[in-house]
């Protein structure tokens, strides 16, 4: 991966190809940026400038042998370590160098795929991603020993967050007392997750989501589509490269998301004057309750965006409005009035709530059942 292959972000790849090119490569890095960014895109792209030795011209001065290895991503002194599950084939304490191919061929087909990409690449049905400590003993191992071509050692931690506090603990020593040439690139979404006695020791860099010009740029280049559609999937994307090349290829991944929303909402509405609808609700409850944690923590994150865009709806900012519902006689714009000042907060908490209770392995019937019941009295507070 080039810098010169990644999405905007042009301040950034300044300032670390001249921090480089000067020598001054700091030994821990945070990238924080949300997905679709290009974090781990520059992650790679940095790893290659600096192992390689590039120039400005980043495939330059005879370094054609190493720019070849990050082009399988297989450099022996690129290191990776991120989120694992126990399948078929890894029964007991999963580590990163167990599911290199899979993430190798992750990377290859969609470096600025997401943490839900990857899960359904591995199949985690109703288990959770984690970075176990048997990961932070093998960058141990590894950085024990002297690198391969006689320069720097890279490791990159993709979604540090996932860490559980057994292998943060370990890590941390690392980065306390680093070897020489050595550089960890950590990469999160959310900063407030990584513990902060390994915050203290990175140098932190925020990525922006991309711009909607960027995006529509891309989708013109690299997918041949014609400009207007371009601009529309952009604004749909929301900085999101990601989200921009699923709803090119028409990617129906939140389409049933649309659909179990609206069986939601409905059944709250009719569940304040019919008692029977709560059997509706509960049903509801059971259905997303049989899907994977990692899926229903996706769906109550889509929920608190539609609840947003409701909102914006209502107060008149309709230029922010960028979802655009297809299920059959639903309109954002109908239901928004009931999307207010007076309610907003309390759904936002509780399905904050219940997102929390699921990652820590809740009864996710109980937990949205309970959901439903409060949503029923809330969708109708004025």
């Amino acid at each position: 991966m080039l810098f010169s292959d990644i999405l905007g972000q042009d301040h950034i790849k300044t300032h670390l190809t001249k921090s480089a090119s000067m020598g001054r490569i700091p030994h821990a890095q945070l990238f924080i940026g949300p997905e679709g960014s290009g974090t781990l895109a520059i992650a790679l792209a940095y790893a290659q400038y600096i192992l390689c030795s590039n120039s400005d011209g980043e495939n330059s001065n005879g370094n054609a042998a190493c720019n070849l290895k990050f082009d399988s991503v297989s450099h022996p002194d690129l290191h990776f370590i991120y989120p694992t599950v126990t399948t078929e084939d890894v029964k007991t304490k999963p580590k990163s160098l167990d599911f290199i191919q899979d993430w190798r061929k992750f990377i290859l087909e969609n470096p600025y795929g997401g943490l839900f990409d990857w899960y359904n690449l591995l199949g985690v049905q109703n288990k959770q991603g984690e970075i176990r400590v048997e990961d932070a003993q093998e960058v141990l191992k590894s950085f024990a020993l002297k690198s391969y071509e006689g320069g720097f050692k890279v490791m990159i931690i993709w979604m540090a967050d996932k860490m559980n506090t057994a292998a943060a603990n370990k890590l941390l020593k690392l980065l306390e007392e680093p070897h020489d040439k050595t550089l960890f690139i950590l990469i999160s979404e959310n900063e407030e997750d990584i513990i902060q006695t390994i915050r203290s020791r990175c140098q932190v860099l925020h990525f922006n989501g991309l711009s909607e010009a960027v995006v529509a740029e891309a989708l013109i280049e690299k997918h041949k589509i014609e400009g207007n559609l371009a601009l529309k999937i952009a604004h749909q994307a929301q900085g999101n490269y990601n989200k921009a090349v699923s709803l090119l290829n028409q990617d129906t991944t939140e389409d049933p998301f649309e659909q179990w929303f609206v069986v939601w909402v409905r059944a709250a509405f009719k569940a304040k004057r019919n008692a029977a609808a709560i059997q509706d609700l509960i049903e509801w409850s059971e259905k997303i309750a049989g899907l994977g944690r990692e899926s229903q923590k996706k769906f109550i994150g889509f929920c608190i965006e539609m609840f947003r865009q409701a909102l914006l709806l209502n107060y008149q900012t309709p230029k922010l409005v960028y979802m655009q519902p297809k299920v059959a006689k639903f309109k954002l714009e109908n239901f928004a009035p009931f999307v207010n000042g007076n309610n907003i907060t309390s759904i936002f908490e509780e399905l904050s709530t219940a997102m929390y209770h699921i990652e820590r392995n809740g009864n996710a019937k109980i937990i949205l059942t309970d959901l439903s019941i409060k949503l029923t009295r809330l969708i109708h507070k004025k």
